[in-house]
């Protein structure tokens, strides 16, 4: 079989190039979603451990360390829901997308 170039073909990118852009996307959004659920459950526990429950509260070390941890539990499954909402948008999206081409 013969190989066309781009020239041959209109000018008309290959199909791979097009996903390449919502490939991006995707692995842009996985990554910024995994440094959330990384740093942010982790900074809220200990900041609202030492801060909040100790330091404004007045807490002992012992409740703090409960407290803080419902706090670090809440803020992972906010942290979910965020990604799986933007997913679902973002999915929609290029579902609508695709289906105009």
């Amino acid at each position: 079989m013969e190989r066309y170039d781009r020239a041959a073909l209109g000018g008309l990118p290959a199909p791979e190039l097009r996903n390449e852009g919502s490939l991006t996307s995707t692995l842009r959004t996985l990554l910024f979603f995994t440094a959330l659920m990384i740093t942010l459950p982790v900074g809220l526990y200990f900041s609202s451990k030492a801060y909040i429950f100790e330091g404004t509260l007045g807490m002992s070390n012992r409740d703090s360390y409960f407290y803080a941890a419902i706090v670090a539990v809440v803020t992972v499954h906010v942290v979910l829901a965020l990604f799986v909402y933007v997913a679902w948008n973002e999915g929609t999206r290029q579902w609508r997308e695709g289906k105009q081409d």
